[in-house]
């Protein structure tokens, strides 16, 4: 199947989700034409928005690009979607560079059909507006999805606490760990729960410490 005839039936998928395969598909961009599966081998942050030309997303654009050297020294790419038309996506990053001096270098995508905006849950099906299209994916190097955030429009994301998200998810699939709250990279992880009474009484030991709560080593 190609990637055009895999795009026609994504809008016939039920919505992806947690550990299931980001659907592939093929798209213009304004960096020329792309597919989902170029991006295999790395990290990659998908992310959307409803229209060019608004502020909350400008100022989004900025603050990825920015950042975009961060992402890259954890081997994650960025990719953006809008429903909006390739040549409003050229107009807009045009004017962001003239306006703002920041060139905008990551792909943006059109789904001017909304197909792979609906196929990611990011629109529901009876929904008349873009307004939802707001979602944050992140894509491990496998092409499955390891978590998704949704947002609406009056709140701009934060791009710091996406790279601290991308962090955690490349820590724990690495050490078979899990963050605990606030986690930051450097700080220690906590073991998966044990899954007898043997490990849960040898994690209490003589102190009787929490068994379901116990910090991993920190990495050196």
């Amino acid at each position: 199947m190609t990637a055009r005839e895999d795009q026609k039936s994504l809008i016939e998928q039920e919505y992806i989700g947690i550990d299931q395969l980001a659907p592939d598909f093929e798209a213009r961009s304004t960096e020329g034409t792309v597919r989902l599966s170029d991006f295999r081998g790395r990290w990659l942050i998908f992310f959307s928005h409803p229209a060019d030309f608004t502020p909350v997303c400008t100022s989004e654009f900025i603050a990825f690009q920015g950042a975009a050297s961060q992402f890259e020294m954890r081997h994650c790419a960025l990719l953006a979607l809008s429903v909006d038309s390739l040549y409003a996506h050229i107009a807009w990053v045009r004017d962001i560079e003239r306006r703002f001096g920041v060139k905008i270098r990551f792909p943006i995508i059109e789904d001017i059909s909304m197909s792979i905006s609906r196929a990611y849950g990011m629109i529901h099906e009876a929904s008349s507006t873009t307004a939802a299209v707001r979602s944050v994916y992140f894509i491990d190097p496998g092409g499955l999805i390891r978590a998704m955030i949704h947002y609406p429009m009056t709140v701009g994301r934060s791009v710091d606490e996406l790279l601290r998200v991308l962090a955690a998810l490349q820590e724990s699939a690495e050490r078979e760990e899990s963050t605990p709250a606030g986690w930051s990279p450097g700080d220690a992880l906590v073991l998966p729960p044990p899954t007898d009474t043997r490990e849960a009484d040898r994690r209490a030991g003589a102190d009787d410490a929490p068994w379901y709560f116990t910090p991993a080593k920190v990495k050196t």
